[in-house]
């Protein structure tokens, strides 16, 4: 019994607060424009302009998320796919640093009342919708790459509107709470200049 009392706390403790996307039917064309974005093998090519802004921003990034993910490597791994991906999305990553924390507090397992999944708590209807059978929700780069193509597309759909796309993202379209949340993780605890000039 004392097992299954510690068990159920666990999943409690792991589930995201989050919302949830919504299922919206998608043209063909852009199915298939998704599906091209979220299945595109990863060139090896960095998405930092230069070493010196590599080094400066995955210094601060790290620094500032240390008593979230205390495992270096790992820390280093995430923040250069978060960079990446938000970057190959046309997204500010720092925006995409914000998003995650709100969404899932950093947490690669985390799953939240709805079954949303992963670090940018992603519904599994995506991956039938426009992934493979064998993509995992939980695996860091899939998880963000789904989670960054999403993002982009809520903001094609509402033509760059932030507040609108990231109400969409989470299921709460038109409603302040998630939009604000985000802005306010974004602005407060992830806003950071390009590069520093006084290191240049």
């Amino acid at each position: 019994m004392r097992l299954l009392v510690c068990f159920a706390l666990c999943l409690a403790a792991s589930a995201a607060e989050a919302g949830a996307q919504k299922y919206e039917p998608l043209s063909a064309s852009v199915q298939a424009a998704l599906h091209k974005s979220v299945s595109d093998a990863r060139p090896q090519a960095t998405s930092f302009k230069n070493s010196l802004e590599a080094v400066d921003w995955l210094t601060e990034m790290s620094r500032r998320l240390e008593k979230r993910i205390p495992a270096q490597e790992y820390r280093l791994e995430l923040l250069r796919a978060v960079h990446y991906e938000a970057t190959r999305a046309g997204l500010d990553p720092q925006l995409v640093l914000g998003l995650m924390q709100v969404e899932s507090g950093f947490r690669k397992y985390a799953v939240s009342t709805a079954g949303a999944r992963g670090y940018m708590q992603v519904m599994p209807f995506w991956v039938r919708l426009i992934g493979l059978p064998s993509d995992n929700l939980f695996h860091l780069r899939t998880n963000l790459r789904y989670g960054c193509t999403i993002l982009r597309h809520y903001l094609d759909i509402e033509k760059g509107d932030l507040f609108r796309a990231l109400g969409r993202y989470n299921g709460s379209l038109g409603q302040p709470e998630y939009p604000n949340m985000v802005k306010g993780a974004w602005d407060k605890q992830w806003t950071y200049p390009a590069v520093q000039s006084a290191r240049r």
